[in-house]
């Protein structure tokens, strides 16, 4: 379970993240929207998990690889933004949410009971 400050140090980030990705542009990359859903943070505050959705993406992994690329220059941006109000800078992963796929998927699934049932009836 996390713990206040967890909570706090993950808003935070997740915050300023966005603003930082904006500000690099990489709220599109390759042609796919790309937002942050939420982030956690270790309890010893040292790592913080980003997972990101990315929307209109051919190759989701691809993407990732990107951020992934680019992290040390995005962990050093956030850090100008954050720096005074943490005391260590946490390490930074992204990783992928796919919880709209799944979404997706779910109300396709959903979709065709309904056109079988209404075929039936």
């Amino acid at each position: 379970m996390e713990s206040i400050r967890q909570k706090k140090v993950a808003e935070l980030i997740k915050t300023n993240l966005s603003e930082v990705l904006q500000k690099m542009g990489l709220f599109t990359v390759e042609g796919a929207l790309v937002t942050i859903t939420h982030s956690t943070v270790t309890p010893d505050l040292l790592e913080a998990k980003i997972y990101l959705s990315i929307f209109n993406a051919k190759d989701k992994n691809a993407v990732l690889r990107v951020f992934d690329e680019k992290n040390k220059e995005i962990r050093h941006q956030l850090s100008h933004k954050i720096g005074k109000l943490v005391r260590r800078m946490p390490e930074i992963q992204f990783y992928i949410d796919d919880t709209l796929d799944e979404v997706f998927k779910l109300e396709a699934l959903f979709q065709k009971i309904k056109d079988e049932d209404a075929k039936g009836n």
